[in-house]
This record gives C-alpha cells, structure tokens and sequence, in this order.
C-alpha cells in the first residue's frame, strides 16, 4: 500500500481519478497553507483564508456525500477510518466558526490558526497514506475514474464555508446542500463586490450578513443533521471556541 504522495498520476488511475484529483487540491492546499503561516494579520491574512475555504469546504463536503458512503460499503474497517476524517472535518468547521467570531487582533486567533493548520495537514495524510490507498486496492481504474467524476460534480456545486451543525453524512448533509450552496456561494459573489466597490461595500456586507442568518436558521432544521454521528455533531445554536492549547472546540 503506497501513498499517494509517492504515486504518478498515471498509478493513481489517470488525470480523471479521484485519486489524482483529491491529490491536486491537497497540493494547492499545502501552498495555501504555507502563503498562510507567512501572511500578516489582517486583510492579507483574510484573503487567504478566503481561499483556502474556497477549497477545503466544497472539497470535503464532496468527499462526504460521494466518497466515504463507498469506502463504507467496500472496506471492512470503512466505518472507524471515514469517522475519523469526519471527524477532523467537523474540527475544521467549528474552528473556522470560531475565527469567524473574533477580531484581527484578538489573542485567541493565533492559536487557533495553528490548530487549524495541523488539523487540515493531517487530514491531507491520513487520506493520502490511509483511506486512499485502501480504496486502490479494492475498486477498478475505471471505477476510480467514474467516482472522480461524481465527486467533481459534487465539488462545483457544493457549500463553500463552514456548516459545523449540519451532519457529516447523507441525508442530512445531502438535504443542506443546496440551500447552503446557494447562500454560501451568493456570499462569496457580494463578498467580491465588497472588495471590488467602495461605494457598494456597505450593502454588500449587510446583504451577506442578512445571508448568514438564513443559512443559520437553516442549519438549525432538524432535519439537516438526520445520519449524524455523535462525536461529530454540535448542538444548533451553540458557539463553539477551541481551546487554545490546541484542544478541540
């Protein structure tokens, strides 16, 4: 069983496997994260973390909805290995969240840029030197190729911030994609005009806040965490803040 961090795209199934393509987002997400440890804080800093959201929310919610339902299904131990990845992504999102909730120059906020960093490098290796190279062991090139495909889709069209309420897994992850893609990505678009626009900042931003109260009375629908695992789930409503020693939220 090798890595994927040791394979050619052409052992990892061809450019269109899903091997090859979660390997291109963990490369620009290992640049991102470097252009990160080095940026100031403020709107530099913030212009990153916009990007790496851009990258890491679709990405995982895609892996959730298209890829773990199958390693489930065609690995013995599926169950334990994709619980944990989940459970590193619900990590993220509560620690997104609580970044969202403070100031450039609050204390807090370097610490858990910190855990944020290593939580997200090593969700890259447990999926590069485990999960992966399980999956190459048990389905076809082609099949690797037809879930590339799927989990594309998924990726374009899926929410682009943090969700740390809604369950990780189908249904519920499933029945929030839409509407929170929709606000989400309707975020991302005022959120371009803010920076772009003076003279449009001010209704940009109160549109964008009046978003994110619609997407936090959706998350709050009950039904948007039906398949959800106890250790990753948070109760509606709730504010979570990791502690800053690097613990968990």
């Amino acid at each position: 069983m090798t890595s994927l961090a040791l394979q050619t795209q052409d052992q990892m199934g061809g450019r269109l496997s899903v091997l090859t393509r979660q390997k291109k987002d963990h490369v620009r997400l290992d640049r991102l994260l470097n252009d990160l440890a080095v940026a100031p804080s403020g709107p530099a800093e913030d212009r990153v973390l916009r990007e790496i959201a851009r990258l890491v929310f679709p990405h995982a919610f895609a892996e959730e909805s298209v890829l773990w339902p199958v390693m489930r299904r065609v690995l013995p131990d599926g169950e334990e290995l994709t619980l944990q990845v989940e459970q590193e992504h619900q990590e993220v999102n509560e620690l997104w969240t609580s970044l969202e909730e403070l100031d450039a120059d609050d204390p807090r906020r370097e610490p858990l840029l910190d855990r944020l960093t290593r939580v997200l490098q090593e969700d890259v290796r447990d999926e590069e030197d485990e999960l992966f190279p399980r999956l190459q062991e048990r389905i076809s090139e082609r099949q690797l190729q037809a879930l590339g495909l799927a989990w594309e889709i998924v990726r374009r069209i899926s929410p682009t911030r943090p969700h740390p309420v809604v369950a990780r897994r189908p249904p519920g992850n499933a029945l929030a994609a839409l509407p929170l893609t929709l606000t989400d990505r309707a975020r991302d678009n005022l959120d371009r005009v803010a920076q772009r626009s003076e003279r449009l900042r001010d209704p940009a931003e109160r549109a964008s806040a009046a978003l994110a109260r619609i997407a936090g009375r959706i998350e709050d629908l009950p039904i948007m965490r039906i398949g959800e695992r106890a250790s990753t789930s948070r109760a509606p409503g709730a504010t979570a803040m990791a502690a800053t020693n690097g613990g968990r939220a």
